[in-house]
This record gives structure tokens, C-alpha cells and sequence, in this order.
């Protein structure tokens, strides 16, 4: 079976960033994995919610509907804080995300890229730096060896991808996205990410402007081959298992 990983920091992120390929590849056979790390309880769009606990709960709920339309085989949302990841202490999460890699065992993970996505949130970037250590630190012995027992071994992923674009949001500061390696044709899958997007209803005052971002970003996703353990020149990609060796 191949796997997929995607870390992201916030509900909705799964759809906007990432969406047409969770689909996509689910529709082709590979079972998906999203690891949320927050429950987005710092949201400007509260969804009549009264406490932060509520909205928590709100858009666990959101997510899940989400994954339901991106036919994602395991969603995860961990309860670090809103806003506030880069507050946290590194070596820890990093831990709960080894943990999730190694019971997963992925062969391609997913995360934003160190600007945070095209609106280059502080938090998307934190789960790049968290998502990026994982990936590295997961199949080495000598880390959180702790968890090395009931069956959980090390576990090495073959590729590390970012997520890129080539679209600059007017009112946001700049930023400089990774130079895309992949490219991954979503088709139809298109109005499915936005589908999915709006199963956040929280978030509803939002969906005008997504919408328009990701029709203008067209049917189309675009990756930064950030690591692999083939060491080789890089070439445009049209599959994320482009090269991925098959497991026993």
C-alpha cells in the first residue's frame, strides 16, 4: 500500500493547500493521512461559537467533513495552540509528529514550505520546521527511542514535498515560495478542494476570497521536492511517487 502524509497547522488547510491531491491520489489507490496541529481555536471567523473551546470543537468537526469529501483514510487534529505554535517547545511536538510517522509509515509527506504557504501564516511555518524534522528524524534509532515499542519501529520516508505556488496575495507581506519540482494535475478535483474548503462553515465569511484564490490558481498543484533518499538531479514531476519504491 503507499501512504501519503500531510501536516498542516489549521483546519481548512488540508483543503486549500493540499486538497486536489488528497483526492486525487486517494482515488488512485493511496491511503492518506492528514495530521492537524491545531483546532484552529485562535480563528477570526467564529461561527457563533462563545469560547474557544466551542470553536475547537466546531471545526474538529469541519475537518472531519472535510476529510469525508477528500476521502482521507486517517485524520488527525492535535491540540497545540492557535496562533501560538511558535511558543511551543520544538523537540516535543516533533515527537508527537514522529510518532504519527512511524505508526503511518508514509512513503511521501506533505507540509507547507518555511514561508508559510502564499499567506505566509507564522503558523504554516512552524509546521514546516516541525513536519521537515519529523520527516528527517523519524528513522533514526537515536531519537525519542521511547517510542520503539508495541510494534512501532523506526521508519524512513523516501520524499519530503512543500507546497508552492505562484500567486502573491495583495495584502499580505511578501514572501518567497519554493521553486516548484512537481506539478500535479487536479482536474475536476478542483471544485472538490473548494467543496471541501466550505465544509468549514466557521469560516464561510472566507469563501468568497478562497474560492477566487484557488480558481485562480487553476487545476493545478505545485510542489517543492524538499528531500528524498534518492540523491539525484531534480526533474519536473507530474506524480508525487515519482521513483517511490514499491514496500514488501
Amino acid at each position: 500500500m503507499r501512504r501519503m502524509m500531510v501536516i498542516t497547522a489549521h483546519p481548512d488547510d488540508e483543503a486549500g493547500g493540499f486538497g486536489g491531491s488528497l483526492r486525487l491520489y486517494h482515488d488512485r489507490g493511496v491511503e492518506t493521512c492528514v495530521v492537524c496541529l491545531t483546532p484552529g481555536q485562535a480563528a477570526s471567523n467564529r461561527g457563533g461559537a462563545k469560547s474557544d473551546d466551542e470553536l475547537s470543537a466546531m471545526r474538529r468537526k469541519e475537518f472531519a467533513a472535510s476529510c469525508e469529501i477528500l476521502k482521507v483514510s486517517r485524520g488527525v487534529v492535535l491540540n497545540y495552540p492557535d496562533g501560538k505554535l511558535y511558543r511551543q517547545d520544538l523537540y516535543h511536538v516533533v515527537c508527537d509528529l514522529t510518532y504519527h510517522v512511524r505508526q503511518f509509515r508514509p512513503q511521501v509527506m506533505l507540509t507547507f514550505g518555511a514561508e508559510g504557504g502564499i499567506t505566509g501564516h507564522t503558523d504554516h511555518s512552524l509546521a514546516s520546521v516541525f513536519g521537515t524534522l519529523a520527516f528527517q528524524w523519524a528513522g533514526r534509532n537515536n531519537r525519542y527511542p521511547d517510542q520503539l515499542k508495541d510494534g512501532v519501529q523506526p521508519y524512513r520516508p523516501q520524499k519530503l514535498y512543500f507546497q508552492t505556488a505562484n500567486l502573491a496575495l495583495p495584502d499580505r507581506p511578501p514572501i518567497t515560495s519554493p521553486a516548484p519540482t512537481t506539478s500535479i494535475s487536479i482536474g475536476d478535483y478542483l471544485q472538490t478542494k473548494i467543496d471541501a474548503f466550505k465544509a468549514h462553515t466557521s469560516q464561510s465569511p472566507l469563501f468568497p476570497r478562497v474560492e477566487e484564490n484557488l480558481r485562480r490558481l487553476g487545476p493545478q498543484e505545485w510542489f517543492h521536492l524538499a528531500a528524498s533518499t534518492k540523491f539525484e538531479p531534480p526533474v519536473l514531476e507530474t506524480d508525487l511517487f515519482a521513483g517511490i519504491a514499491d514496500e514488501a
